[in-house]
C-alpha cells in the first residue's frame, strides 16, 4: 500500500475542521509534498489561514465562494455554479499528478446545502490515484464517512460565542 492515497473527513459541529486541514497542509508542505486547497463557499482574504497560505510559495489555494454568506435552502444559482466550478477544479487537481495532498475545504457543506451531490464528489475522489484527500465541513454525508479511511468529528463542548465573545482575528478567522 502506498504511503499516500487515503481519504480523510473532518466533520462535526465543533470548531477546527478547516484549521486542522490547513495544519495538515502546512505539515505536508514542510515535508516537501505538493499541496492544493480548494475552498467551497469561501471567498476572500478575511481568513488568517488564507493569508498565511497565500504567502507560502508552493501551496495552491483556490476559492469558489461568493461575496455573500450562503444559507441552507436559500442558495442562489451562482452558488451552485461556483460549487460546480470548484468540483471541476478538484477533479483536475486530483488527477493531474501535480499534487500529493488535495484538501476540499467545506465540500461537506456544499453537499449538505444541495449545491453538489455526494456521488459526484466521490466520483472525483475515487479518480485520485495516490493522492491524499481531505474533505472538511459540518454534516458530512454518510457516503463520505463510509468511503473515508479516517474520520474526525469535532464536537462542541463549550465555545466563547456562548458568552457573547465575537470572532477574533487570528483565533476564529
Amino acid at each position: 500500500m502506498s504511503s499516500l492515497g487515503l481519504v480523510q473527513v473532518y466533520t462535526g459541529e465543533g470548531k477546527g475542521k478547516s484549521t486542522a486541514a490547513f495544519g495538515l497542509a502546512l505539515r505536508a508542505w514542510g515535508r516537501g509534498l505538493r499541496v492544493c486547497i480548494i475552498q467551497f463557499l469561501k471567498l476572500g482574504e478575511d481568513y488568517g489561514e488564507v493569508q498565511a497560505v497565500r504567502r507560502l510559495a508552493g501551496i495552491d489555494l483556490m476559492q469558489f465562494g461568493g461575496e455573500h454568506f450562503v444559507r441552507k435552502g436559500r442558495h442562489r444559482k451562482e452558488d451552485a455554479e461556483r460549487a460546480r466550478a470548484g468540483l471541476e477544479k478538484a477533479k483536475e487537481a486530483l488527477t493531474s499528478g501535480r499534487f500529493d495532498l488535495v484538501i476540499l475545504d467545506e465540500v461537506n457543506v456544499a453537499v449538505d446545502f444541495g449545491l453538489l451531490g455526494p456521488e459526484e464528489v466521490l466520483e472525483a475522489v475515487r479518480s485520485r490515484g495516490e493522492v491524499e484527500v481531505v474533505l472538511t465541513g459540518r454534516n458530512a454525508p454518510q457516503a463520505f464517512l463510509d468511503e473515508a479511511d479516517l474520520v474526525t468529528e469535532m464536537r462542541m463542548v463549550k465555545h466563547p460565542y456562548d458568552q457573547g465573545v465575537e470572532a477574533r482575528p487570528g483565533i476564529e478567522f
